[in-house]
């Protein structure tokens, strides 16, 4: 049995990869999970896959690298590592390893004592410490953003974060709702939190050491058609009948 999986999904993250890919390896090795890490290189056009490859591990963390020939979306990157997963927990986590992978160990206890299903990094819960935060451009669009999930997608208030890319959730229950998910990007996670709900879930959010990502691959404002078309979509998803 493994006891965590832990999904990275990477596009053109040749310089950051083999550090993520190190940093999970220690964070597995040092609480003494067995554990595995899933690099999903979602159609890259530098040498991700190759750095990944380079990382240095310990023999028992299993390492796999999924190259995708295309790129899909960080929804379908996730999609596909979640769903190779084997893990008892799974803890998907964005290259550059802006979270410090030991904030989630307290919510990974819960998930594997049944406490909790799904546990969502919130730079917005008291207690998150901010060492480096996003350009006010960038801050602004999110919060327009949780708007409009809130509004038209149907979100719940309670929920403060959607879109951090942080989580950790039961295995089995990953698997079932990734297996259902139909968003390949931006909104992927909102799907998820959607259906997650609707199936009955526990959900909880948890404080963060977050540091902002400034060579991030995220470009909302110019997906901003996409976008408002997946938050109907998921509209749609939130309103169907069970």
């Amino acid at each position: 049995m493994i006891d965590l999986s832990l999904v990275i999904p990477a596009y053109n993250e040749e310089n950051k990869i083999k550090k993520d890919i190190e940093r999970a390896a220690f964070f597995l090795e040092e609480n003494h999970m067995v554990g595995e890490i899933i690099v999903v290189d979602d159609g890259s056009r530098d040498n991700t896959s190759a750095a990944a490859s380079k990382a240095c591990t310990n023999p028992s963390v299993e390492l796999k690298i999924i190259r995708l020939e295309k790129n899909k979306g960080k929804g379908f990157a996730v999609k596909t590592g979640i769903l190779a997963s084997k893990g008892e927990v799974v803890l998907f986590a964005d290259s550059g390893t802006c979270i410090p992978y030991e904030n989630a160990l307290p919510f990974i206890k819960k998930i594997r004592a049944g406490e909790v299903a799904i546990a969502l990094a919130s730079r917005y819960t008291k207690g998150t410490v901010i060492r480096r935060n996003r350009p006010l451009s960038r801050r602004i669009l999110s919060r327009l953003f949780h708007w409009a999930a809130v509004f038209i997608a149907g979100l719940p208030r309670k929920i403060t974060d959607s879109q951090c890319g942080f989580k950790i959730y039961n295995g089995d229950a990953a698997r079932k709702l990734y297996s259902q998910c139909g968003l390949h990007g931006f909104l992927f996670d909102l799907e998820i939190l959607i259906r997650a709900l609707r199936e009955g879930h526990s959900i909880t959010e948890f404080p963060v050491e977050w540091t902002c990502d400034l060579d991030s691959r995220l470009r909302p404002a110019s997906e901003a058609g996409d976008i408002l078309r997946d938050l109907f979509e998921v509209r749609k998803i939130a309103k169907k009948k069970l």
